[in-house]
């Protein structure tokens, strides 16, 4: 993989002011939504055991291979989250660069919190639907956030591990969550699982409104002032076309496209596979479930590690990035062994589990550092757009890849394996094909991966 240089030691770290020792706290606050974020959008596959139900399509007595008509209901909820949570993206990725982080992330967590309480409401597929798309506009805001914040309050070496670590959230969030949802279900219903996560959510926010965010916050790394210098500070139809002539923008949103389905595929249908293919109700699950997540836990760190390791070595951002990046790739390649193990162990859920875990620690690590590639080629002032228009692509191949799974899942689970394992190499071959140059010139030269002419 080719490469250009990467900036010096001395440039990145004399650049921190005394304040960037609260980098790791507002780190620590961005773990803490993100892992509330997921909890509010685990609930729903936590709980579909004892959504088997009336109203939503199940049919007493039948087998559930054949619940045919649940199936996509579950699904068709599922999807309407995932289309909301595309279209959240374009919406507020804009707004938080024009608002900034902390009232931008404040507003979203609030939409987000009030839409999990509103779950408990529901009594139809319809009002699962409603309830399902609002929790998705509000979600949609936390990654543009995060991502910005971390370009904010860190430099290039350092911003994969920090990714890496608020992104490690999703993983406690299914620490956190097994055991907590069915102790509040079993003796509250389901409908108090939803009230818990919104709390929660509320909780934060009183948290995140009296951090001084902008007050503490430290001035731009070198990286981002770099990036300044080619990329002018618009918004509106300006910022857009300027963004849409960058290679590096398309090379992003095709990686987001092809691998975050294989994710949401992990997050909404694991608790299924496990019930439908090895009988594990929902209590039962519990600690595979947890094993799948505390593994991907590691590969968070270690992949966003990775790439800052290899850069603090002496090797380029390009080399750094990409090399975590292949990796990860060949480590996702065994998911597709998952339905031989049903035939090689059908009594024996942890033979799968273990692919599981191994494909959703390398999705993890190959998360933290494609969602930094967005502050390796853009400056912050246009970092929530680039990861906004990013999610949202992310977000409709979700939905598309939804759709094939509640239609071929059952019948057809090789082609869906296939198609999560090979995702990421494919993708990392289209990202250097865009972008084989990642990272920062000297400061006489514009980034390379970003294509603009003068006059945009």
């Amino acid at each position: 993989m080719s490469s250009v240089p990467s900036e010096s030691s001395s440039q990145e770290f004399t650049s921190r002011t005394p304040e960037s020792k609260m980098r790791w706290v507002v780190c620590g606050l961005l773990f803490l939504a993100t892992t509330i974020n997921y909890m509010d959008r685990s609930v729903l596959s936590l709980i579909e055991p004892l959504l088997h139900l009336p109203f939503m399509g199940w049919v007493a007595g039948l087998d559930a291979k054949y619940q045919t008509g649940y199936h996509l209901n579950y699904g068709h909820i599922v999807e309407c989250f995932q289309i909301a949570y595309a279209i959240g993206f374009l919406i507020a990725a804009p707004f938080i660069d024009k608002l900034g982080t902390k009232v931008g992330y404040a507003v979203a967590i609030s939409i987000w919190a009030v839409s999990s309480l509103s779950h408990s409401l529901v009594h139809s597929v319809l009002g699962f639907c409603i309830a399902r798309i609002f929790l998705g506009l509000g979600e949609s805001g936390n990654f543009p956030a995060a991502i910005k914040a971390t370009s904010e309050w860190f430099g290039s070496e350092d911003r994969a591990l920090a990714v890496g670590v608020f992104n490690s959230g999703a993983n406690a969030a299914f620490f956190i969550a097994p055991a907590i949802i069915p102790l509040v279900t079993i003796r509250f219903g389901w409908r108090s699982a939803f009230l818990c996560t919104g709390m929660m959510g509320i909780g934060w926010l009183v948290l995140w409104l009296f951090f001084p965010y902008d007050r503490l916050r430290r001035g731009r790394t070198t990286t981002q002032a770099n990036l300044q210098k080619v990329v002018p500070d618009v918004t509106g139809k300006k910022l857009y076309k300027i963004l849409f002539r960058s290679r590096g923008l398309y090379a992003f949103s095709i990686a987001k496209g092809l691998t975050d389905p294989v994710w949401w595929f992990y997050l909404f249908y694991l608790p299924m596979f496990l019930n439908d293919n090895y009988g594990l109700s929902l209590s039962q699950a519990y600690w595979p479930i947890v094993i799948v997540y505390a593994v991907s836990s590691v590969g968070s760190f270690l992949g966003g590690g990775l790439s800052g390791l290899r850069m603090k070595r002496g090797h380029t951002v390009n080399n750094g990035r990409k090399f975590a990046l292949l990796v990860m790739a060949i480590c996702v390649l065994p998911i597709m062994l998952v339905p031989h193990m049903h035939v090689l162990f059908p009594h024996n859920a942890w033979p799968a589990v273990g692919l599981f875990a191994l494909a959703a620690a390398a999705h993890q690590g190959w998360s933290a550092n494609i969602f930094t590639t967005p502050t390796d080629m853009f400056p912050s002032t246009s970092v929530s757009t680039v990861v906004g228009i990013g999610g949202a692509v992310g977000s409709v191949g979700g939905a598309l890849f939804t759709v094939l799974v509640s239609h071929l899942l059952s019948l057809h689970p090789l082609v869906i394996f296939t198609l999560a394992g090979l995702s990421y190499s494919v993708s990392l071959l289209i990202f250097q094909l865009l972008v084989p140059n990642l990272g920062v010139t000297p400061d006489s030269e514009a980034p390379r991966a970003f294509l603009s002419d003068e006059n945009a």
